[in-house]
């Protein structure tokens, strides 16, 4: 079986070869050379949407896409047969991306931006000092006996769940369907509006899809109390940019921490850059699968054998492996 490793990540794939199988490299910002077009698997890994492309509609004997990004959603939009297997990094990146959101949470929470900007104006910031002392203001500035609300609870969240209620939080899950997952409560997306209204801090892991475009919209920002934390570690088009920024300038929101935009990098001339009590990070949450080379062994393996592949998340003639 041919396979095409991406040159932005180094795998170590020497039981594939071992078996007799060919792995070549590729770049990820090119068109697919012609004399690997006749490829079986592609993995992919920060290709551009035109790679992407180039090779859907350019590759006949593709049998399995391997992404390793969490969210498959460009390899999902590239337009790739039916008949190809895609297969994504979900929990290549759970502990990254777990601590990252917990940095930024635990950073808007207590404030670090303001105590960061007294720091570069020399300013030995007493007020801060009283607020997190006030009883009345005291319970902003911690996650002890805080409500956090996990919008997206798939397997990052099954790793960040735990992170936060040793800390002291109440943790509630939101996923399509409600029960227990990882030992927490999930209630369902429709009952969302009615957890918002004692959610102290709000933190989305939601995919991209064409049903969670907008997801965090001003409707669901304004079911959000004025003391709230919002913070989002999955998409940029899970967010209404324009509806975030406004409740950010009129006070609607306390603070607001961002791993990822709509527009990546962020232009210069966004206004988010210039928001106020809002945190920009450059997606850096993730960007550093663990276990790829694992994942992509094993999915090759079983795609020769015919059995059922890790993470599959679309295209007919396998079942996702549970």
């Amino acid at each position: 079986m041919k396979i095409l490793a991406p040159d932005t990540i180094e795998l170590d794939l020497t039981e594939l070869t071992d078996a007799g199988d060919e792995v070549a490299t590729y770049a990820v910002d090119q068109p697919i050379p012609g004399d690997h077009r006749d490829a079986e698997v592609l993995i992919a890994w920060r290709n551009t949407a035109e790679n992407l492309a180039d090779a859907a509609h350019g590759m006949p004997n593709l049998k399995l896409v391997q992404t390793l990004a969490a969210g498959p959603d460009s390899v999902l939009a590239a337009g790739f047969a039916q008949h190809v297997a895609i297969t994504s990094g979900r929990s290549l990146h759970d502990g990254p991306v777990a601590e990252h959101a917990l940095a930024l949470v635990l950073a808007a929470v207590r404030r670090l931006d303001v105590l960061q900007e007294a720091q570069r104006n020399t300013t030995w910031n007493t007020e801060f000092n009283a607020a997190q002392s006030d009883p009345a203001t005291e319970q902003l500035y911690t996650l002890d006996g805080a409500s956090v609300t996990i919008w997206g609870f798939g397997s990052i969240a099954g790793r960040l769940a735990p992170l936060l209620a040793a800390l002291g939080a109440k943790v509630t899950g939101v996923a399509n369907s409600k029960g227990e997952r990882y030992g927490f409560p999930v209630v369902s997306t429709e009952e969302l509006p009615h957890v918002l209204g004692t959610t102290d801090v709000l933190i989305s892991i939601l995919p991209a899809t064409p049903d969670t475009t907008d997801a965090l919209n001003d409707d669901i920002l304004r079911h959000l109390p004025a003391r709230a934390v919002f913070v989002n570690v999955g998409r940029g088009a899970t967010v209404d940019e324009d509806a975030l920024l406004a409740a950010l300038q009129e006070g609607r929101l306390r603070v607001a921490a961002l791993d990822v935009t709509k527009q990546e990098p962020l232009p210069a001339w966004s206004e988010l850059w210039a928001a106020p009590n809002l945190i920009i990070t450059p997606h850096v949450a993730g960007n550093r699968p663990k276990g790829s080379s694992q994942l992509v062994v094993g999915n090759v393996t079983a795609l020769k054998e015919d059995r059922p592949l890790t993470n599959q998340v679309a295209g007919q003639g396998h079942e996702a492996a549970t």
